[in-house]
């Protein structure tokens, strides 16, 4: 399992480094370097390579904290999604 986390991860790390180059995906506090442009692009990119539905309501500085929160708010959806 650990090990298809790492891959999820690297997958999703090279995903929002091109939708956001100039963001810090190893911030110890990933949201505070985030804008409402970020967040908003972070959502959307991800609901659209996984076929999952992110909204408003995902937006959280938790779920948005650091890219390990991140892989696990996606791998939650993917879950959630399958049941």
């Amino acid at each position: 399992m650990r090990n298809l986390n790492n891959v999820m991860k690297e997958k999703i790390r090279h995903i929002l480094e091109e939708a956001l180059p100039l963001v810090n995906l190893d911030s110890d506090f990933l949201f505070a370097e985030l804008d409402s442009l970020g967040v908003t692009m972070i959502m959307m990119t991800l609901s659209d390579k996984y076929g999952i539905h992110l909204d408003v309501a995902d937006a959280t500085p938790r779920n948005l904290r650091s890219l390990d929160s991140i892989v696990a708010m996606v791998e939650n959806k993917i879950a959630e999604k399958k049941q």
